[in-house]
């Protein structure tokens, strides 16, 4: 299926250096606030209190956050937990509180919130070594998927192209991380979750302009290696275009509509999904092209036949 065809292949590989260098700027921004002011943590990597609560009507979230806030917990969390009358609400760690007296000042403040009083379902405290564990858990997790990609991308096409790929896919993964340190957006498990997506996602994409490119070495035997790419991105320019915007338009929908709990998930895979483009097409094409890829490296010698002797 295709929106459009472009019938002159769009010389890419002509601005690949400007491409490259606007990439490493934007990198480098984005080691530096990594650096500088590190990632605003959520409980579950640094420890807190979860309390559960239920109402017998569906409570409104914004004036619970608000009387939270001036209870003495302004980064206190509050969204739906299972159905509209539940709440999770999670509370930072805080020297001096245990966990009894957090549960307690915060169902008094519950209470004068709400009409109708809200049930204590639960109350959990998660120590720091847990939230370790999770960072230790989830940076594995990134790393074997990162190591996985390589081997399938260097099995199914060559060493060049897994290189390239995972160097652009960690440039996505970076900036997303860069942006969320610049703004101290929090992250947390569903952010984790976002980021390994968009590896995902970012792979797909380069997958399918490699498979283009070998493909079109084999054809196309009149054409430079500069030359190939750049056919082999316009000819998935449409596909790109399908794909991405449908992903894009449901992104969007859970960034606006989603509410607080999807909010920050969504925001990492809209960022995800723009820079993943921008790596699959320009950053990590022109890095297979300065690697040396060749025609030779997907065309098998023709084996002469012996002739028999008489």
């Amino acid at each position: 299926m295709e929106f459009f065809r472009i019938k002159k292949d769009i010389p890419f590989m002509r601005h690949a250096l400007v491409f490259n260098v606007i990439s490493l700027l934007t990198f480098v921004l984005a080691v530096f606030f990594l650096t500088t002011r590190g990632l605003h943590l959520s409980v579950e990597f640094t420890g807190g209190t979860l309390v559960e609560v239920s109402y017998a009507e569906a409570p409104q979230l914004e004036p619970i956050r608000s009387a939270l806030a001036g209870s003495g917990y302004p980064d206190a969390q509050v969204q739906n937990f299972g159905s509209a009358r539940d709440l999770l609400i999670r509370l930072p760690n805080r020297e001096g509180l245990d966990t009894s007296s957090v549960s307690e000042t915060v169902m008094n403040t519950l209470k004068q919130v709400s009409s109708s009083p809200p049930e204590l379902r639960r109350v959990e405290f998660v120590g720091p070594q847990v939230g370790k564990e999770l960072a230790t858990d989830g940076a594995m997790a990134l790393l074997l998927v990162i190591v996985g990609i390589m081997i399938y991308l260097a099995l199914r096409f060559e060493w060049r192209f897994a290189v390239s790929a995972i160097i652009a896919n960690l440039h996505d993964i970076i900036i997303i991380l860069g942006f969320f340190a610049f703004f101290q957006w929090e992250f947390s498990l569903p952010v984790l979750a976002a980021v390994l997506a968009v590896l995902g996602y970012s792979v797909n994409e380069s997958v399918v302009v490699f498979d283009r490119v070998r493909e079109t070495f084999k054809k196309k035997r009149s054409m430079s290696t500069p030359q190939v790419l750049d056919h082999a991105i316009t000819s998935t320019i449409s596909r790109t275009v399908i794909t991405h915007g449908s992903t894009q338009v449901m992104v969007l929908s859970m960034l606006i509509f989603g509410g607080e709990t999807l909010y920050y998930f969504s925001l990492a895979l809209t960022i995800g999904i723009c820079f993943g483009i921008y790596s699959s097409v320009l950053v990590a094409s022109p890095l297979v092209m300065w690697l040396g890829v060749s025609r030779e490296q997907f065309i098998k010698p023709k084996k002469e036949k012996e002739e028999a002797v008489v």
